[in-house]
């Protein structure tokens, strides 16, 4: 028999505070498409209500020894590194061995991709990395991989084109070429 209950969008949030409770990266997840009894529509579609949960939810958790609550009827796995925390929010009935496995992969992903310094300073500097660390993890509240090796390996992979200086002609012909070609674009950005 079916379950008309199940899918995929298992996710609700992904947040990133710092020590004070103040945002660092928040990302809230709701489906594309209208489920019955909207179970899984975002309960905080506005900044304030988003603020007054991460608030309730900071003071909930900050400097407590477990890593998985059940807060304002989600299920919330989290992981405190320095002066951050991540969190993963659930919804009631998720399972929070793969809400939990989410959170590991994320806290070790940003490890390798920001060098095993995954501070609030570190974090912000590297804000596009860590964005892309979250997406490549979680899309739209769909847990897309659960391998830190592989979402770090997807976030920073190097470009596909070759950067090599083998394939350059330094030759006296390919100077020459490379100044004409300079030279016709010049001239063709002052003839407009």
């Amino acid at each position: 028999m079916a379950h008309p209950d199940i899918t995929l969008y298992t996710v609700n949030a992904v947040l990133i505070l710092d020590s004070d409770s103040h945002r660092i990266l928040t990302k809230y997840y709701q489906p594309p498409h209208p489920y019955p009894h909207h179970q899984y529509a975002n309960p905080y579609p506005t900044i304030k209500e988003q603020r007054a949960f991460e608030k309730g939810l900071f003071d909930k958790t900050h400097k407590q020894g477990t890593d998985i609550i059940l807060f304002d009827n989600h299920v919330v796995v989290y992981k405190e590194v320095l002066d951050v925390i991540i969190f993963v929010v659930g919804g009631l009935n998720e399972n929070e061995t793969m809400l939990y496995q989410v959170v590991s992969a994320l806290r070790d992903s940003l490890e390798i991709l920001l060098k095993h310094s995954l501070d609030k300073r570190t974090i912000i500097d590297n804000y596009d990395l860590v964005s892309l660390a979250v997406d490549e993890t979680v899309d739209d509240g769909i847990i897309l991989e659960t391998d830190p090796i592989v979402i770090s390996t997807r976030v920073s992979r190097p470009p596909n084109y070759d950067t090599s200086v083998n394939n350059l002609d330094l030759s006296e012909q390919g100077i020459m070429s490379a100044y004409q070609l300079a030279k016709e674009m010049v001239a063709e950005r002052f003839k407009l």
